[in-house]
């Protein structure tokens, strides 16, 4: 279920606890929690825990005197594009985007209007499966991508990857106090052999250190999947508070029992692993069987460009 609060979309997910959190984490924040318990109260939602993570990467100490744990994020510490060049980034990866500049692959700024949206379109469509799942943007319509693609535009900007005059991957990079974050980078599997994803990348950190910007935060930290992409791009394991706010009884003793943390926590990482390959192979045969594509087609195993 989803709501409005505050002028915040608030999500509710779950059934003991029902966890409620913002929409858009690590985008919008929750700065004076009390208020904002106080609406959840009057608007009625209802829950059993709410949770939100400290705005900011640099000032690292819990602010609130809620319970809290620590939220893993991915985050890069930019001081020049060149330091980051030359003494951050892997060179595999650093081969991989002087590729896409010889492959052909242009990087520019591009404005949110209709055309880009049509773009946009075409590179969520291009498969079912993403990272092994399900991908939730497939075959959405115009309208609804405009409007998920619109959030924040006041203090967003979006990059282009474009090949022979299409583009074929973009980047959604929203500002805040002290760091901007990556809300989406994606490019077509196809062009994968160009290392676009790898350009936009290089891109976004150079306009960044532009604007002087300490930080670029890339969503959480991951040991699989994007975790190598992170980790070779130069990205670090940053740890913030994450706040669990119990709404009522249920909540103050699902926390007690620990009951509000995902299941895949609880499970040895060997088994977990298995796991996740075992799925993304199921997930792309059915859905690859589903839409004609050729067997393996739809398979996108995690690496990155």
């Amino acid at each position: 279920m989803s709501f409005r609060i505050a002028n915040k979309g608030v999500l509710v997910k779950g059934r003991f606890p029902r966890i409620v959190y913002l929409e858009d984490e690590l985008f919008d924040w929750v700065n004076d929690p009390d208020r904002f318990l106080g609406e959840l109260k009057e608007e009625g939602v209802e829950g059993d825990l709410f949770t939100f993570v400290q705005q900011g990467v640099d000032e690292r100490s819990p602010r609130f005197d809620f319970y809290h744990e620590w939220e893993s994020l991915a985050v890069l510490p930019i001081t020049s594009f060149d330091a980051w060049w030359n003494h951050q980034i892997r060179t595999h990866e650093r081969n991989r985007i002087r590729k896409a500049e010889k492959s052909g692959i242009e990087v520019r700024q591009v404005e949110f209007n209709e055309e880009t949206v049509q773009s946009i379109k075409l590179i969520y469509d291009e498969s079912p499966v993403r990272q092994g799942k399900p991908f939730w943007h497939y075959r959405k319509s115009l309208e609804t991508l405009k409007k998920e693609n619109g959030t924040f535009l006041e203090r967003s900007e979006f990059l282009g990857a474009f090949y022979r005059g299409e583009m074929i991957g973009f980047v959604k990079l929203v500002h805040d106090e002290g760091v901007s974050s990556l809300m989406q980078i994606i490019s077509m599997i196809g062009h994968r052999d160009k290392a676009p994803t790898n350009a936009l990348l290089a891109k976004t950190i150079e306009l960044c250190a532009s604007k002087g910007i300490p930080y670029l935060r890339y969503s959480t930290w991951s040991r699989r999947g994007l975790g190598d992409f992170k980790r070779n791009h130069a990205f670090q394991q940053v740890e913030v508070p994450r706040y669990f706010v119990p709404l009522n009884l249920r909540g103050r003793l699902s926390l007690r029992l620990k009951l509000h943390r995902p299941i895949a926590e609880l499970l040895p990482e060997r088994l977990l692993d298995a796991a996740v390959t075992a799925r993304n192979r199921l997930n792309a045969r059915i859905l690859g069987t589903k839409q004609g594509l050729p067997h393996g087609a739809a398979f996108d195993d995690d690496r990155m460009d």
